[in-house]
């Protein structure tokens, strides 16, 4: 009976100290698609460290948030995060949780174009993809190179007469080292070409209003910052006064995705709060090529590394 009491009582100790260690120190992520390739593929799951940005405490129902010895995100930090725009789930903490590499802090300017999409040279990672489109007709050729290159791009879209993929800039540059045929890459960059610069916002720091960014900054301060903020003809109204500047309680933070294509980043929910985040990715604990047997396919040389 003693033995029964002490295998149940460390039994206990053991679903205790991992419930706290998950709860309070890491988490795991289940990278859920091909937004951060090349960093990280869909199906990798890894480590998330709580501490990177001091530790947001638990049970935020009972006593708001909270965040012992915070710091701030850094620039090009690849980060987890509650999803901004879940407007059905009023507690941040029971959002589902994002990804993304942060390209913008508090301060920063980043020069953008009308669909939010940032053009400033920090946006430029080594491994972020663009997307080009080729004829049809060269599909079997480029899916042969892809194979031989052990490149990983999925078709992203057709159309009549071309496919489109989403490739790094080494990525291209294999690609038409590998072979004497024109391949026809041609960059997807849109047809508007103007750029506006959009602030950051930072605690306690006032950001224009400008006409590009007035909806942001509005939604920004309805949903995040409790306050009543509304859009009247070209004026945003903020507690019922015309503004032409905003100031924020809390920092903010521009995510992207390494992928263009994938529009799950702040092209999509806007600015992500401090309170939003989570910790940072840290490690891969596992890499396995998705589709394949329990016993194969798996990326040894993955396994441990440092996310980046």
């Amino acid at each position: 009976m003693k033995r029964v009491r002490k295998t149940l009582i460390a039994l206990a100790a053991a679903v205790l100290v991992g419930a706290l260690l998950r709860t309070c120190v890491v988490t795991s992520y289940l990278i859920p698609s091909t937004g951060m390739e090349n960093s990280l593929y869909q199906g990798e799951r890894i480590v998330v460290n709580k501490w990177s940005y001091g530790l947001r405490l638990p049970f935020m129902q009972w006593w708001g948030y909270q965040r012992w010895a915070s710091r701030p995100v850094e620039r090009e930090d690849i980060i987890v995060f509650n999803n901004p725009g879940n407007l059905r789930q009023p507690l941040i903490s029971r959002r589902e949780a994002f990804i993304g590499r942060c390209i913008g802090t508090p301060g920063d300017t980043l020069l953008v174009d009308s669909l939010f999409n940032a053009v400033s040279s920090e946006r430029l990672a080594p491994d972020q993809k663009f997307l080009f489109a080729y004829p049809l007709e060269l599909e079997g050729q480029i899916d042969s190179l892809l194979a031989v290159l052990d490149i990983r791009s999925p078709l992203l879209g057709s159309d009549s007469a071309r496919h489109i993929r989403g490739f790094s800039r080494y990525e291209r540059y294999l690609l038409e080292q590998a072979t004497d045929t024109d391949l026809q890459l041609t960059p997807q960059t849109g047809t508007d070409t103007k750029l506006y610069p959009l602030v950051i916002p930072g605690r306690g720091h006032g950001v224009r209003v400008r006409p590009w960014n007035r909806t942001l900054l509005c939604n920004t301060l309805l949903l995040h910052e409790g306050r009543d903020a509304y859009i009247k003809g070209d004026t945003l109204y903020v507690d019922g006064q015309p503004a032409d500047s905003c100031s924020f309680s809390q920092d903010y933070y521009w995510v992207a995705a390494n992928n263009d294509a994938n529009l799950s980043d702040s092209r999509l929910f806007g600015f992500v709060p401090q309170d939003h985040v989570i910790g940072r990715a840290a490690r891969i604990w596992l890499s396995k090529e998705q589709g394949t047997p329990l016993f194969s396919g798996y990326r040894w040389e993955r396994i441990g590394m440092r996310v980046q």
